[in-house]
């Protein structure tokens, strides 16, 4: 059964876990900055959405394909490495939506590249399996996971506009092209470094 003792614990590590920094967040700001609000939107929404699914799925066992199939674990390995590091690139080369020189290459992530990558982020993982294990009662009930996901979902609408606005506020403190590209290549090399959790961690 659902507590209100355990909706206010889970609540409070679904906002410590969601606003800190982290691959999605950093991500949300560059991309605040160098599209907008708007034209990030659907990469908010990949994320305020995808990274609930991945909890139910999660909660209702996913977890177990890597025991059934082990190599399976270091397939996902893989291709996470190597999806953190195109994206690092891409954050690395964008440019400001309003400069003419910007291409197809740099467009913002879309819904369903945001919704993917919750599948090869390290953070995703560790906050989706700490929140069934430690906030779900024994029975495990698939009320309780939906619920679980749900206040991941409300609360994330607040800290993903929150990282969103923030890199949307830099945009007035980075006025020329070198100050853009010096955010972008720091923020992608923030990302290459979440990678290192990832080779180094058993799930």
């Amino acid at each position: 059964m659902i507590t209100l003792d355990l909706t206010i614990a889970l609540a409070g590590f679904a906002f410590v876990s969601q606003i800190s920094p982290g691959p999605n967040n950093f991500m949300l700001m560059a991309s605040g900055m160098n599209y907008g609000w708007l034209r990030t939107l659907p990469h908010m929404l990949g994320i305020g959405l995808g990274f609930p699914v991945m909890v139910v799925l999660v909660g209702l066992g996913v977890m177990q394909v890597f025991d059934i199939v082990p190599y399976s674990f270091n397939v996902l390995r893989i291709l996470s490495v190597a999806y953190l590091v195109y994206l690092a690139w891409k954050i690395a080369t964008a440019l400001p939506a309003d400069t003419d020189s910007i291409s197809e290459n740099t467009r913002p992530l879309s819904f369903i590249q945001a919704a993917a990558f919750q599948w090869v982020n390290p953070k995703t993982w560790a906050m989706a399996v700490t929140a069934i294990t430690a906030y779900s009662p024994p029975e495990r009930s698939l009320t309780s996971v939906f619920f679980i996901a749900l206040v991941f979902a409300v609360i994330g609408t607040v800290t993903i506009n929150s990282w969103t606005m923030l890199g949307r506020q830099l945009r007035h403190l980075l006025r020329t092209p070198a100050a853009y590209r010096s955010f972008n290549i720091c923020c992608a090399l923030v990302l290459v470094m979440s990678v290192y959790p990832l080779l180094t961690r058993s799930m």
